[in-house]
């Protein structure tokens, strides 16, 4: 090859290595969405009201030499306790048993193996009393027939659900009037309300221990009185609203 021939094929070649690349059209990056504004707040309603039943939690317990003479102690006993919850108009669908248990009793003496008493049967039972002011009747009756021991009582609702619902609409009520504020404070228009949730709802205090139940009798000649106050339907709501600019 000759030289002349040479020295045009390197200078075709770095005209081609130089040569511009072709155009390609450049990707914009997408736009970001910003997400509307918008407005989170909670609120609650609240309704209080007298209860309309009662749950009484009450026991017997015995003690024998043996165990199935403890057993069967405590049967005739709480026979005779099941009787005069019959008598006093409770619902066999309104007792229930709670517990029941047989455990051995010791003595113990300083330096000194335990040495066995004897036995402890305890059968414990939950009733419901639809009528709350026979309460303290049908606690007299058990008592009576051979309950000796009270774990407590408790105050409900048979049926909550109106009183749900008007403290449903008391928490929507609050809520509205919370978003509005906002919104005024804020200088912005509200929009629809985006999301609803809603938490709470009735659920009835735990048993009054029984030292307070002791405490509400005011004499050995009349029936212990029962007072059951007032109860609180709570239902707590949160709202997203959105929010107009």
């Amino acid at each position: 090859m000759s030289r002349s021939v040479l020295t045009a094929a390197l200078g075709a070649a770095m005209l081609a290595t130089v040569a511009p690349a072709p155009a390609f059209a450049q990707v914009q990056p997408e736009q970001m969405v910003q997400p509307a504004p918008s407005l989170n707040l909670s609120a609650a309603g609240e309704v209080r009201l007298a209860p309309d039943m009662a749950t009484l939690i009450f026991g017997v317990v015995t003690e024998a030499a043996s165990a199935a003479e403890a057993m069967q102690l405590n049967a005739r006993r709480m026979t005779g306790v099941s009787a005069a919850l019959r008598r006093a108009g409770i619902a066999e669908r309104d007792i229930q048993t709670a517990g029941l248990s047989l455990s051995a009793q010791y003595d113990y003496v300083q330096n000194e193996a335990p040495r066995l008493r004897g036995y402890q049967a305890s059968n414990r039972v939950t009733v419901i009393v639809p009528d709350l002011a026979r309460t303290g009747e049908v606690a007299d009756a058990v008592v009576a027939a051979g309950v000796n021991q009270i774990d407590g009582v408790s105050f409900g609702l048979q049926d909550p659900s109106a009183a749900e619902d008007q403290a449903r609409r008391l928490a929507v009520r609050a809520l509205q009037a919370k978003a509005a504020l906002y919104a005024e404070a804020l200088g912005v228009r509200l929009g629809g309300i985006r999301s609803l949730t809603e938490g709470g709802g009735y659920a009835p205090p735990p048993p009054m221990p029984m030292y307070r139940m002791a405490a509400m009798a005011e004499s050995m000649d009349a029936s212990t009185p029962v007072s059951g106050g007032e109860l609180t339907v709570r239902v707590d709501i949160t709202g997203v609203y959105d929010l107009e600019r």
